[in-house]
């Protein structure tokens, strides 16, 4: 059997489960290379000090992992004291429902990639690992069926596939170039400062909440009663400090609660025969209504069947305006003090709220065949169904929603809603003039002298690429999906939607990323595919699969491209 030379660009959780896909595999003809950038294998940026401080926790549990060489449970059970004691931990106090700080979930992910290295050693599969290793530049090689791999350590290296892992990308627009502008909140350690002003925070997500973990301990401090009450005390000498969230839809995440079935994931994914069977009754297109039926409604029938009677012929719209209406009414912080009571019985009694949890089920089922919507359904999912999701299945963890609360209540945090052209300009003296509309309409102009940038991973477009030359080979191509009806597309050219483009005669939507298929090999403008190189590093495929849902998102993807692999 051929030895396959592949590598691995990107060592973290992404670049893990694919390594363990290569090292599970039957035929084990893998000769591996496995690039770096850091110092670290297995943490990538969140789990790392380049994305987290020792405040910062996991927002999902040990349960909820999917399947490595051994359980969170089992690998605390076997660390040192000094350890556990910097993380506030035992192993008496730990279990597999709690979240965890994300430092030590690194080490453990990190303990992981080195068990599949000796696993490797062990089967006589050839791996190499380059640490402090950054791929620069990939090279197409068609006539030789290869492609080269070019480092900052200027070492090119030829495979015959290539597996691009390269997880979250962060960048750096004005940040050090005005002063008090932060173009994200990582490494958290930038906003380890003192500020006796009010700072301004554009988003609301859990990106957000990183960085207000770590600007409130370096601002004041937390204190919990006998009774477990958090409150938050502001220093002496910072007085004015405050924090300011400006979110587009004015609310906070939803509350982790019990997950009945955390897996129940995996089994969500349509098959290629129902992908196939609803396109070809559907014009050539999956229909998004199809998926919300199938992947969402239809879940309810057994286990809720009162709540489907009440669904079953509602609109995704409609659902969507009912999900969020007592949301969009209700005072942010109001609503999060009621979500973690809700929350607390959830998890107390180890009882699902239903509906969040497959609102979780729909959004990973429908990630994989959104690249086959009609830019219809995708302006749809985007504009109605994502806000929601953004929001549900964020599962801010009980420590987090705590601190928030004693920080709205100490005024130190507060949330104000803001419209969707709002805009920051920075000013050539530092810091920002945040411009909005508030909810009675009013023009607001408001000067910040810090600001960060926390709407999460930017889903970044073709135009960021870093690899020049597969864009000058014209392997790679932007991402766009096909109008259904050419009247829709000239209303949203109408409309002033400047991502609606003419290709061929027919419309188009243009999204963030490059286009793929669905083994995520890259596609060039013809759809031609490549089959030597796949692609998983989510901020570039972002347009083809608008919410990747971390480890669950590595684990299918690997699972798809070892699949792959092995067939060729």
């Amino acid at each position: 059997m051929k030895i396959k030379n592949i590598a691995i660009l990107g060592g973290g959780p992404s670049g893990l489960f694919m390594f363990k896909r290569l090292i599970d595999a039957e035929d084990n003809t893998f000769n591996i290379d496995i690039f770096e950038k850091t110092t670290q294998l297995g943490a990538g940026m969140p789990y790392s000090e380049l994305g987290a401080n020792t405040e910062h926790i996991t927002n999902v549990s040990g349960n909820e992992i999917p399947e490595l060489v051994t359980s969170v449970a089992d690998w605390i059970e076997s660390l040192p004291k000094e350890l556990l004691d910097r993380f506030a931990l035992s192993p008496e106090k730990y279990n597999d429902y709690k979240v965890m700080p994300r430092l030590l979930f690194g080490m453990y992910l990190q303990n992981q990639f080195e068990l599949l290295l000796n696993a490797a050693k062990d089967k006589g599969i050839a791996v190499n690992v380059y640490l402090k290793t950054e791929v620069i530049d990939i090279i197409d090689i068609p006539d030789r069926n290869q492609v080269a791999v070019k480092t900052n350590k200027q070492t090119v290296t030829e495979y015959d596939y290539i597996v691009i892992c390269t997880g979250h990308t962060w960048p750096k627009k004005l940040e050090g170039k005005v002063s008090g502008y932060f173009d994200s909140p990582y490494p958290p350690s930038k906003l380890a400062f003192k500020a006796n002003h009010p700072i301004a925070i554009k988003g609301s997500s859990l990106t957000a909440i990183d960085a207000i973990r770590t600007l409130a301990r370096h601002n004041g401090k937390f204190n919990k009663d006998k009774s477990g009450r958090v409150s938050f005390a502001k220093n002496e000498d910072s007085p004015d400090f405050k924090m300011i969230m400006h979110s587009r839809n004015g609310m906070l995440p939803a509350v982790r609660f019990h997950l009945e079935d955390p897996h129940l994931l995996k089994d969500a994914v349509l098959s290629k025969e129902e992908v196939e069977a609803n396109m070809l009754s559907n014009g050539g297109f999956l229909s998004l209504d199809y998926v919300f039926d199938k992947n969402f409604k239809q879940l309810f029938k057994d286990k809720e069947p009162e709540f489907y009677e009440r669904i079953k012929d509602i609109r995704l719209e409609d659902f969507v305006e009912m999900a969020m209406d007592l949301r969009e009414k209700t005072d942010p912080f109001l609503l999060l003090r009621g979500e973690y009571v809700e929350a607390q019985k959830s998890i107390k009694r180890q009882e699902s709220i239903y509906w969040k949890e497959l609102l979780a089920v729909l959004s990973f089922a429908m990630n994989y065949p959104a690249k086959h919507f009609s830019a219809e359904d995708m302006l749809r999912l985007k504009r109605n169904l994502m806000p929601l999701i953004s929001i549900v299945i964020a599962f801010v963890p009980q420590s987090s929603v705590e601190e928030m609360l004693a920080l709205h209540e100490a005024d130190a945090l507060e949330m104000i809603a803001v419209d969707a052209n709002s805009h920051v300009e920075a000013n050539d003296g530092g810091g920002i003039e945040y411009h909005y509309e508030d909810e009675n309409k009013t023009a607001n102009k408001t000067y910040y002298k810090t600001f960060v940038n926390c709407v999460g991973q930017p889903h970044l477009w073709y135009s960021d690429l870093p690899y020049k030359s597969l864009m000058d080979q014209k392997v790679v191509s932007p991402a766009k999906l096909k109008f259904k009806s050419e009247d829709a597309a000239l209303t949203e050219r109408n409309n002033n939607v400047e991502e609606v483009v003419q290709f061929a005669g027919d419309y188009y939507l243009s999204v963030p990323g490059l286009s793929i298929n669905d083994n995520f090999q890259l596609l060039d403008s013809y759809g031609a595919l490549n089959e030597r190189i796949y692609i998983m590093a989510v901020p570039y495929i972002a347009g083809f699969n608008p919410d990747y849902s971390g480890l669950d998102f590595g684990e299918k993807a690997s699972s798809i491209i070892i699949e792959s692999l092995e067939k060729n």
